[in-house]
């Protein structure tokens, strides 16, 4: 069995000791099964790939024993997100209407850490299709904060933040809409990153809003997040929306500049008073400066006409006729579309869906889905502006701590307005990362914003945040 200690350390350390022979890839993956049992009751995990971890630790023991040069993710464990295809493996979204849908391929970011030699230890839970703040939204049930399992872990890439949160693997794949990855990772207390739009193909990640979704990656470990980017990004001929400027690797840098919007910053929330404090807090580190950003109120607005639109034509897909649940007992074709649809999806899922194909619909198209695609433009545009004076922009990533799971929402747009600092870096489409803070023993997660194929920076800025942090 592997010390308990090396697991938590950083992947570097953990591949050192590997290749010298302090501890084995078997004795590893099973240190972490070991983690996974004992935290079952989080709810954190859909599937657990026992056997085939431990079957692939095995194989690679004997070949490095022979003398086989390893892959760069040689001791990383890796979670995947219930969204994202592993070949032979069950892939559900959390949903019933694909209760029995096993992936014929994997996705390629799974193809390109597979190749480095990660192992995958199991797909984590999630909000039903990635709809979500909190992953209650799931047929499995919701997952559990493991640092009060009487609080959501946020949403909807929860299992992933709690499994990184838990020391049940080092990194976890998730996916990010609209803060999917930043959310949870802030109230999981872990450094979350979303990629740029386009950074990463989205092959084999099943859609909820295509212009906005990015696969990105959840770790303690900043510098194996990075290093398992580096991996995931560049193009891919199964995703045209990959972008042809890769990201550039000038994380060097020493003279950071951010910039924070004291909109952003509402007066008498204690927990974004501590956000800002802790972004002040870091003026011996990086160039402080301030700016106006005048969308605010319309980026909540903006996000969810464009995304329900966008659900609402990738969800069509499911209708019983070529893959997932079908309804039984039904005699026309008519009823069997509205009865699988009906069963198959929860209501969450069913809400978003009619909200747009209401948005879409003829009478309104030009009132609410034109006008929000030029609202993002303009926002699109903010951003890029800000960012040409500043390195970042600094923000929260929530406005609050998390709530309770049997916490009921008076206000039916409460959930809603919860993402609004997270919505941002979706709608621009830029690079974007939660990292976990304290300041006079408060703790906080603050968010950073970075150019368009700047990702470099990012972890650069999160390395150095983490260090002065450590001191």
């Amino acid at each position: 069995m592997t010390e308990p200690s090396l697991i938590a350390r950083p992947l570097a350390d953990i591949r050192r000791a590997i290749l010298s022979g302090e501890t084995s890839l078997e004795a590893l993956v099973s240190s972490y099964l070991d983690v996974i049992e004992s935290t079952r009751h989080l709810n954190a995990f859909v599937h657990v790939f026992a056997e085939d971890a431990i079957q692939q630790a095995r194989l690679l023991d004997q070949k490095i024993v022979d003398g086989y040069i390893p892959g760069r993710l040689l001791g990383a464990i890796v979670s995947v997100k219930d969204n994202i295809c592993i070949q032979g493996k069950p892939v559900s979204a959390a949903s019933h209407i694909l209760a029995d849908y096993t992936s014929p391929f994997h996705a390629t970011p799974i193809e390109r850490i597979l190749a480095e030699d990660a192992i995958l230890i199991g797909t984590t839970n999630c909000d039903e299709f990635g709809m979500g703040s909190s992953s209650t939204n799931s047929r499995y049930g919701p997952v559990r904060n493991g640092a009060d399992d009487t609080k959501i872990a946020g949403g909807s890439s929860g299992g992933a933040a709690v499994s990184v949160q838990t020391g049940t693997c080092n990194l976890a794949l998730g996916t990010d809409t609209g803060g999917s990855i930043r959310q949870p990772a802030a109230f999981c207390h872990v450094p979350g990153f979303k990629p740029g739009y386009g950074s990463v193909s989205r092959h084999g990640m099943i859609a909820y809003a295509s212009s906005f979704d990015q696969m990105g990656i959840i770790s303690r470990d900043v510098a194996a997040m990075k290093l398992c980017f580096d991996i995931l990004k560049g193009p891919d001929e199964f995703d045209s929306t990959v972008s042809k400027n890769a990201p550039t690797d000038q994380g060097t840098k020493d003279n950071f500049s951010i910039c924070y919007i004291p909109e952003m910053f509402p007066k008498g929330n204690p927990y974004t008073d501590h956000c800002l404090e802790s972004i002040r807090s870091l003026d011996a580190l990086f160039a402080m400066g301030q700016s106006d950003f005048a969308w605010l109120r319309y980026l909540i607005p903006c996000y969810y006409i464009l995304t329900t639109a966008e659900a609402s034509s990738n969800l069509s897909r499911y209708d019983g006729v070529r893959y997932g649940f079908r309804a039984p007992g039904v005699s026309s074709l008519e009823e069997m579309y509205v009865k699988t649809r009906t069963k198959g999806f929860g209501h969450e899922v069913k809400k978003r869906i009619m909200l747009g194909t209401f948005v879409l619909s003829e009478g309104y198209f030009d009132a609410y889905y034109t006008k929000a695609q030029k609202v993002r433009r303009l926002i699109a545009e903010s951003v890029d502006k800000i960012l040409e004076e500043y390195d970042f922009i600094a923000l929260p990533v929530v406005a609050g701590e998390p709530w309770n799971l049997e916490y009921t929402p008076q206000d039916a747009l409460e959930i809603y307005l919860s993402d609004i600092y997270t919505v941002l870096a979706n709608l621009s489409g830029h690079p974007a990362m939660a990292i976990p803070c304290e300041h006079n023993g408060q703790k906080t997660s603050i968010q950073l914003i970075a150019r368009k194929h700047r990702e470099s920076d990012l972890f650069a800025a999160a390395e150095k945040i983490q260090a002065a942090l450590a001191k």
